[in-house]
């Protein structure tokens, strides 16, 4: 018998290539998706899976679909739901987060799904008797450290950028603390951004939030001939000395699919980082190709601006909930990473791949849907 890996998280970014490397790899997969008033939780994976076909030209094997909802005590699955678990499933793959970087109480977001979820998922797992465990952190679990951060480090009392930092310290915590499990195998991307061979991206964060906001800005006011904008260069409050450290989706994907099947790798916890950190001169060297605009000049690191023009007071009011993103990032460990998957380099992210990945952002106007299909065009899943 062929056991199912539970996947959380398979309608996101990184969850819809899980789904898809794991699939190609035939991987038996099952998935826990949220309905919503628009479209059953089978609707939802066969539109994915859809889009799927139609990049690949090749029909993929199909997931089993639970629909269930991991902020819900038992994720919200029936007794027979649990009972299918506990026969055909070994091993999870916890993916599903929330991303907010604000929080107005610790009963919201991020903390209901990064905290309350992940106990959740810890709970139905000790309720079906897995005892595998595969968990999606992020490498923002060191908070304002700088200096080298390392794998084989969590909690050493770090402050935090935000409550997204601190909710997934939290949720690391909960899976090594959870004493019936092995030992649980920790993945920690970077900030992921798009595809690195197709550009293509289904959620518009970060980065993609700041490349979105200075498009409609400088398209809606004008740069050639416009009082506001003119010849002058934006300031920004960063000194350009400042790296971020992004990653592609497909890259991401690949790793963890490769370790999760692999089991000699299992029980470590892995940086998925980049062998070179994007500069914020590059940023936005991009930003001013990309979106035509005069460009930007570094007035210092966190340094209010004063007497701010229409579009830096506008820019700055829509992107302060990213202001701890933009901080510089501390150097990260790959030890196990690079013992582990040597064979798997990741993409450089160099000025063209982030001006091509800027590109098909602007393309899709920042947004994405799958195709839905129709109710008699839903397959059985299995």
């Amino acid at each position: 018998m062929s056991y199912h890996i539970l996947l959380t998280g398979a309608t996101g970014l990184l969850g819809r290539y899980l789904l898809r490397d794991l699939l190609l790899a035939d991987v038996p997969v099952a998935v826990v998706v949220r309905g919503n008033r628009r479209h059953s939780a089978e609707s939802r994976v066969a539109a994915l899976m859809g889009t799927w076909e139609d990049l690949l030209q090749r029909e993929l094997p199909r997931p089993y679909v639970l629909e269930g909802d991991i902020c819900e005590p038992n994720l919200g699955l029936d007794v027979s739901d649990k009972h299918w678990i506990e026969k055909n499933c070994d091993t999870v793959l916890h993916n599903a987060a929330s991303l907010s970087f604000v929080a107005t109480s610790e009963d919201g977001e991020p903390y209901r799904s990064n905290v309350r979820g992940t106990e959740n998922v810890l709970e139905l797992c000790r309720d079906t008797g897995i005892h595998d465990f595969h968990h999606v952190s992020t490498a923002y679990v060191c908070g304002l450290r700088q200096g080298t951060v390392l794998e084989t480090e969590l909690d050493v009392g770090q402050q935090f950028g935000n409550p997204y930092e601190e909710s997934k310290v939290q949720a690391e915590t909960l899976v090594r603390k959870a004493e019936f499990l092995s030992p649980p195998t920790i993945f920690r991307p970077a900030i992921i951004v798009g595809d690195s061979v197709t550009g293509f991206t289904s959620t518009f964060h970060g980065f993609y939030a700041c490349l979105e906001l200075a498009h409609r800005l400088i398209s809606s006011m004008g740069v050639n001939g416009s009082n506001v904008v003119g010849d002058d260069k934006t300031r920004v409050s960063l000194n350009g000395t400042e790296t971020k450290n992004f990653i592609p989706v497909d890259w991401v994907s690949k790793v963890i699919s490769y370790v999760v099947t692999h089991p000699q790798h299992h029980g470590q916890t892995f940086h998925l980082t980049p062998r070179e950190r994007v500069t914020a001169v590059m940023i936005r060297d991009v930003l001013r190709n990309v979106c035509e605009y005069p460009g930007a000049e570094f007035s210092g690191y966190d340094k209010p601006i004063d007497n701010p023009t229409e579009i830096e007071r506008l820019f700055y009011e829509h992107i302060r909930v990213y202001n701890s993103y933009w901080r510089d990032d501390p150097q990260f460990d790959t030890t196990n990473l690079d013992a582990a998957c040597p064979h798997l380099p990741c993409p450089t992210m160099d000025e063209n791949l982030l001006r091509m990945l800027s590109s098909k952002a602007m393309e899709m106007d920042f947004k994405w849907r799958d195709k839905p299909v129709k109710r008699e065009q839903v397959p059985a899943m299995s």
